[in-house]
């Protein structure tokens, strides 16, 4: 589905069902780089059993036009726009990485239109290494390197894949090629420069569900405690064979956690 936000196209995917206002409605929130096929299993199956499902490409990603946003607050603020432009009211937030912290500062921002949020795969702060930074300033394939190999467990390249004949390096790498120059760069930069993670935590009164991998380097377990701790009556998961890119390694233990969540 196509809808006009601010003056430019945004693509969500709707799980080829027509939108009812009258059912509840999970957004999905993709992270750095990627976009809303990182959700595909758990998106279809809420939009096959009853829910009004938008897996979003953020601005500047997949099919959505540009330029991204350049920080966690102006997305936050972008998502209840979308809502709007879709006749939605209130929305559960699932986010995975940098929309993690989009879904966060949304519902402290905007309680009245988030009625929980699913944080995948999340840490605060989510510092991102300079060099790595430096190399996705220069657009090198080095950066799409760093992003694909800290984003799996180390088993995933010794076909660890549970879709049979699906390769989970080629498939992100794959999704890294298309981006336009730059916008690796803003999103890591994004997440790096988030600042007020403990704050809008401390704001959240919704349901919140943390899911963890626990082979994640890139946003490790521990490193998501902070806001475990800071978000009032939160529930953490942690998936045991899973890195960073659960949605991928992980989909049926993550799509049953959400099932739960969401029920």
């Amino acid at each position: 589905m196509n809808l006009t936000v601010d003056g430019r196209q945004v693509f969500a995917y709707s799980a080829a069902h027509q939108l009812d206002a009258a059912r509840p409605t999970v957004v999905f929130l993709h992270g750095a780089g990627l976009d809303h096929s990182w959700f595909g299993l758990q998106s279809r199956y809420f939009g096959y059993h009853g829910r009004n499902v938008l897996a979003l490409d953020l601005p500047g990603h997949g099919r959505s036009e540009g330029p991204p946003f350049a920080s966690i607050e102006a997305a936050a603020d972008w998502v209840p726009k979308v809502l709007d432009g879709f006749g939605l009211g209130k929305a559960a937030l699932v986010g995975h990485s940098m929309g993690s912290l989009i879904a966060l500062e949304c519902a402290a921002r905007h309680p009245a239109r988030v009625e929980r949020i699913a944080l995948i795969g999340v840490a605060y702060p989510m510092k991102v290494s300079e060099a790595f930074l430096d190399a996705a300033r220069r657009n090198e394939q080095e950066a799409f390197d760093m992003s694909t190999i800290w984003g799996h467990a180390a088993q995933v390249p010794l076909g660890a894949n549970p879709n049979p004949g699906m390769w989970l390096y080629g498939d992100t790498l794959a999704r890294l090629a298309r981006l336009a120059p730059g916008v690796l760069h803003n999103d890591l930069k994004a997440c790096n420069d988030y600042a007020a993670g403990l704050q809008s935590a401390a704001r959240v009164k919704c349901p919140a569900l943390l899911l963890l991998g626990r082979l994640d380097v890139m946003t490790p377990p521990k490193a998501a405690a902070p806001l475990a701790q800071s978000i009032a009556g939160s529930r953490t998961v942690l998936i045991g064979s899973s890195g960073h890119s659960l949605m991928a390694e992980a989909p049926d233990a993550v799509l049953d956690a959400l099932i739960e969540f969401l029920a």
